[in-house]
Order: structure tokens, then sequence, then C-alpha cells
């Protein structure tokens, strides 16, 4: 009997035993669980935002116009015969260069009855033939052109301004010129006149330009795009567009600071005018600082970034672009 005792005893410290060890290992696990369930939390809290970036520069914007011109000699005019009668020879072809009083053509002024010496016509300027107007055996008369005569030396660009564009339209304005028998090439050239009226039918403005350097290459004829500069900037502070943010009605930039992690801090910015892809900063930002002009979206200040990229900063002067 007391054997038996003994024996339950023995089984039922066994038992006591084996739970505390199963409640000690639950126990265990659990803590492990919570651990690991923790830090994932904490390494999931920590995201770091792949960015691209520039740096802010300080130099010059040019706000400007476009127009289409035509190009035309500045000084044209017909060449008219002194009598009425027949063109017997006509002496010069399109592009021959003739002096003032230069003979281009004779006139027969016979009428029946009546024989004359042929009547010469005279260039009354020096320049080239841009236009021959008769043949020979052609009758004219005194209001008749023979040929065209225009001083290609000074050539220059007419345009036409639309009404909402004439305030911002004065002499001495520089231009860049761009012709499409030359792409990638531009020529300087300023407006030398401005119309004091408009057109009443098309409510446009005229307005002539000339080349700053004369060149032989253009031609009177020719189709010019005319990038008009209506505004330039001077020692400003200036960042791609996509640099810019806005939130709210807020408009902010993304400067980088650089250290053991990499963040980003989030400076609210004035920006002055807009031009293409670049933009004038006013307030709040200054030259040479780093800044983020992709993927930030998605950022806060203080957000842990990735530089995937950095681009070239933006020019400090404007080109014809």
């Amino acid at each position: 009997m007391k054997k038996r005792q003994i024996g339950r005893l023995a089984i039922l410290a066994a038992g006591l035993a084996l739970a505390a060890t199963s409640v000690t290992s639950c126990a265990g696990k659990k803590a492990a669980d919570a651990a690991k369930a923790k830090k994932e939390a904490e390494n999931a809290a920590v995201t770091v935002f792949a960015v691209s970036t520039t740096t802010a520069t300080k130099g010059e914007l040019k706000d400007y116009l476009e127009f289409a011109g035509d190009v035309a000699a500045k000084t044209n005019v017909d060449i008219l015969p002194d009598s009425s009668g027949k063109i017997i020879e006509v002496k010069v072809n399109v592009g021959d260069a003739v002096s003032k009083d230069q003979v281009v053509a004779l006139v027969d002024a016979s009428r029946p009855g009546m024989t004359y010496e042929p009547g010469p016509v005279k260039s009354p300027i020096s320049g080239t033939i841009t236009a021959v107007n008769v043949v020979t055996g052609s009758m004219v008369s005194q209001q008749s052109s023979v040929a065209r005569v225009s001083k290609m030396d000074t050539l220059e660009i007419g345009m036409s301004v639309p009404e909402r564009y004439v305030s911002k339209i004065k002499l001495n304005q520089s231009a860049y010129l761009k012709f499409d028998a030359y792409p990638g090439e531009s020529f300087m050239a300023k407006i030398t006149e401005v119309s004091p009226v408009l057109d009443a039918s098309s409510r446009t403005m005229a307005a002539k330009l000339s080349l700053n350097t004369p060149d032989p290459r253009i031609k009177a004829g020719m189709f010019a795009r005319v990038k008009l500069i209506t505004d330039t900037r001077n020692n400003i502070v200036k960042v791609p567009v996509t640099a810019i943010v806005s939130r709210f009605g807020e408009e902010f930039i993304f400067t980088v600071n650089r250290g053991e992690k990499t963040t980003v801090s989030k400076k609210t910015v004035s920006v002055g005018i807009r031009v293409d892809d670049k933009a004038e900063i006013l307030s709040g930002l200054s030259a040479g600082d780093e800044i983020v002009v992709q993927g930030q979206t998605l950022l806060e200040d203080g957000s842990e970034i990735n530089i995937v990229s950095t681009t070239e900063p933006l020019p400090e002067t404007e080109g014809a672009q």
C-alpha cells in the first residue's frame, strides 16, 4: 500500500514537471515571436525612397515669345520705262548685280509713221535683280514694271504681333532667329521698326527685325522662326520645374542632407517666372543646394532617400535653345 502511494506521488511530480517545462517553453516562444514582430515592424517603418537630384543654379533666365517671320530685302524698287512701247531687248537676268543707271532693257516707242531710237530702261538704284517681268516683244506702258531690283545686303524680317502681346514689343529688343535651312543654328537680331498702328482686320501690329551680323546664307523669301526675348532676369536662383512640388496650395522643394543617412528637408519656396522647363526661385532656396528632381511625390520632411542618379545643373547663361 505504501509503495503504491509513493508511485502515485512520483507520477504526479513528473506530470507537474512536464507541465512546468511546457509552460516555460510556450512563454519563451511567445517572447521570441514578439521580438521578431517588433523588429519587422521597425524595419517596415523605415522606407527609403529612390530619387534623382541636381544642384540649384545661380544665373540668368530669359522669358520669350515666339512668332513667324518672313525675310525680305529692305529696299525693293520696280524698274519702270520712260515711255510706252515694245520691249526689243532684255539685258539682265534674275540674280544679276546692277549699278545705278545701268540699262536693263530697251523699249521701241515707234508708232506708224514715226520711228524712234530704242529707249533705255535704267535701274534707279544699285542692287540685285530679283524679278524680270517682261520678255522680248512684250508691250509696256510707263506704269509697267520691267524688272525689280533689291538691295540684298540689307535684309529685314517682318512679323505680325497679335494685339495681346503689343505691350511687350519695343525697339532694339533682342531676338534669336532659326531657319529650316540651317537646323541647330541661331542668328541674333533686334527689332528696328514697330508700327504705330494695328491692322484693323487682323488685329496685329507689324514689326521688323534686322540681323545683328549680315549673313550671306540668309536669303530673301526665307521663313524665320523668331524667339523674341521679353524679359531677362539676372543673378537669380533657378531650378528645373520638376523639382517644385505643390500640395494644398503650397509650393516647396526637397533639399538633400548627406550624412550617415541621406535624408531630405522640405523647404517652402516662392516661385517667380517659369520658362519652358525652368523656374525662378525668389526665396526659400540658395544656389548650390542639392535638390530632388524626381521621385519626390511621396517624400516628407526627414524622409530617408537613396540617390540613384544625379543630373547636370542648369547652365548659368541662356542660349537660343
